[in-house]
């Protein structure tokens, strides 16, 4: 039997739906499942949907619906999100330059775990990395999966200026800088590519329940490649479909 979220008001235009107090797999499945099946509703009470890790934050407009009809209708759709059928997961490959001036805190990473770059990276690029949710900034993908190994303070003096696209890992955690941003990431590497590009149709690239994985480049030249065919709009990313097995192991951020 599926176990019902517990629904709290946030003001008085939002639900909380909560479906559990640990971060998994299985309870970012049941939001995003929520999510679908209300964005497929198209009841017109639904102002917005914020998803997270375990909760979705369902924004209502209260003068076109009783708020006893939204809980009903929210846990009636909640009771039967196990037996939806959401599309498979995808894997995005994500190309990325390690090292060099993209990646200047590689060697640091490597020291603090006691490894080499060349570990560093082959451990860093090995999972496949679940997306639980985009926030902080536009289009930052909250990512669960990085090896402990790995796991690096952050820095004491946040930089200025970050580059987009660039790849961090914070403590225990690793992620994708989508824009120029402050930041206090040690930066492993870089991605050419776009994570977010409000030209687009979905401006983000990568949405929850999404998995990518880090595909390292051989130089720059491989780099700047890439970076072209982009911006001349010739470039295919590359996405395949995840079988059942699944990152559940992935810690909290902030």
């Amino acid at each position: 039997m599926t176990q019902l979220p517990t629904l709290n008001y946030a003001g008085d235009q939002g639900i909380l739906v909560e479906f559990g107090d640990k971060i998994d797999v299985t309870l970012n499945d049941r939001v995003r499942n929520l999510m679908c099946l209300m964005e497929q509703s198209q009841e017109d009470w639904i102002v917005d949907l914020v998803p997270s890790y375990k909760s979705l934050l369902v924004i209502f407009n209260p003068t076109l619906s009783p708020r006893k009809h939204i809980e009903n209708y929210i846990i009636e759709l909640a009771s039967n999100i196990d037996k939806s059928s959401e599309s498979a997961d995808r894997i995005i490959k994500i190309p990325t330059l390690y090292g060099s001036e993209f990646g200047m805190d590689l060697e640091f990473v490597a020291s603090n775990s006691n490894l080499t770059t060349t570990e560093v990276i082959s451990l860093h690029s090995q999972p496949n990395y679940r997306v639980f949710m985009i926030g902080f900034a536009p289009g930052f993908p909250y990512l669960g999966g990085l090896n402990q190994k790995l796991a690096t303070p952050r820095l004491e003096n946040p930089r200025l200026k970050i580059p987009a696209g660039s790849v961090g890992i914070a403590d225990n955690q690793t992620g994708i800088y989508p824009n120029d941003s402050p930041g206090g990431w040690q930066l492993i590497g870089r991605t050419p590519l776009n994570l977010f590009d409000l030209s687009r149709e979905k401006p983000s690239l990568l949405i929850a329940g999404d998995y990518i994985k880090f595909e390292p480049l051989e130089n720059l030249d491989e780099y700047s490649a890439i970076q072209n065919e982009i911006k001349s709009n010739n470039y295919k990313l590359e996405i395949s479909i995840l079988d059942n097995q699944k990152t559940n192991e992935p810690e909290s951020h902030e």
